[in-house]
């Protein structure tokens, strides 16, 4: 998947004159809206704040984030799509949303591909497993071990049902042949915050939400659950160092409701990979562990197509519901 990066960057920079025409024939009228499918303080939230602010001083309008969570984003994204198309209200779509969602309920409220006009992708964002530091487990072949012997009594929390979080820590558990409870969530910060009284035992988070309290000493890191080790924790290893072929990789974006004009498109495009390609938001952003990901709007809406079957096969390996 990262082998892409730099295409994409390469190609949003070669879209940049035909997008800075656009960007002289449209600028929002009033504030834009960031719908965000979680709860504040979770990745998706930080990201989405992020972004908010670079737009915000690029398009001379506020972009305010709003946080509608609940049944795994698929609130937010309902009201993205039937959110009018006139360029002033933004999804920030996530891999759960557009590409796992649809395999997990049977009666969606959104169209992934028919009902968005996507604009770029942002961020590749691994996953962390990690413990509460009381559980008696040093590594992740220590924590299978302890949830072997004690089945059905390890709790791991998630965002919700069929969230990210869900489905690698299912697929964790699938793997490694594991009798873990799920227990979820309305986002990742209620999930961190009940992991670090103990309440719940383990949790597969965007490395974003739990990275401050590993580098304090709260959580024990286990694994990352990329293909490759994560460089702002080089010492810890990759699930798939325990469990070869484990790899759940985890990315978001930018996207408006079908219909919305192309040049409102164009330069939304045109402004996030500026500030995508800007100094302070990829720092920002590497800074909790994400790595920049700007592309065009085609090749964007190609890459949710191909997640889509990606995703599929993924649910199906863990065995996750939502309905």
């Amino acid at each position: 998947m990262h082998r892409r990066r730099p295409l994409l960057l390469a190609a949003a920079s070669a879209a940049l004159p035909s997008a800075a025409r656009a960007q002289a024939a449209w600028a929002p009228e009033r504030p834009v809206r960031l719908i965000v499918g979680f709860a504040a303080g979770g990745s998706t939230d930080v990201t989405a704040r992020l972004v908010a602010a670079a737009l915000s001083e690029r398009l001379g309008q506020p972009v305010v984030v709003e946080n509608r969570p609940g049944a795994g984003g698929n609130i937010a994204a309902e009201a993205a799509a039937r959110a009018a198309p006139d360029g002033h209200t933004l999804l920030m779509g996530v891999s759960g949303i557009l590409a796992a969602n649809p395999a997990l309920y049977r009666n969606l409220p959104f169209d992934p591909v028919r009902d968005f006009a996507p604009i770029s992708q942002i961020a590749f964002i691994p996953n962390l497993v990690v413990v509460h530091p009381d559980l008696p487990a040093a590594d992740l072949a220590g924590f299978v071990a302890h949830a072997k012997a004690n089945a059905g009594r390890v709790h791991y929390g998630s965002a919700g049902n069929g969230t990210s979080l869900h489905l690698a820590g299912a697929l964790l558990a699938a793997r490694a042949g594991l009798a873990l409870v799920h227990v979820p969530y309305r986002g990742g910060a209620p999930a961190t915050t009940d992991l670090l009284s103990g309440k719940i035992q383990m949790l597969a988070s965007p490395l974003v939400e739990v990275v401050a309290h590993v580098q304090a000493g709260r959580l024990r890191p286990l694994a990352v659950t990329t293909a490759r080790r994560s460089p702002l924790l080089p010492d810890v290893p990759t699930v798939a160092e325990t469990i070869p072929g484990f790899e759940v990789a985890l990315w978001n974006g930018l996207l408006a409701p079908a219909g919305t004009p192309p040049p409102a498109i164009a330069r939304f495009a045109a402004e996030a990979a500026a500030a995508l390609r800007g100094a302070e938001l990829r720092n920002k952003l590497a800074e909790q562990g994400s790595e920049p990901a700007p592309s065009t709007p085609e090749e964007f809406a190609r890459f949710i197509r191909a997640e889509i079957p990606r995703w599929t096969e993924i649910v199906r390996l863990s065995g996750a519901t939502a309905d």
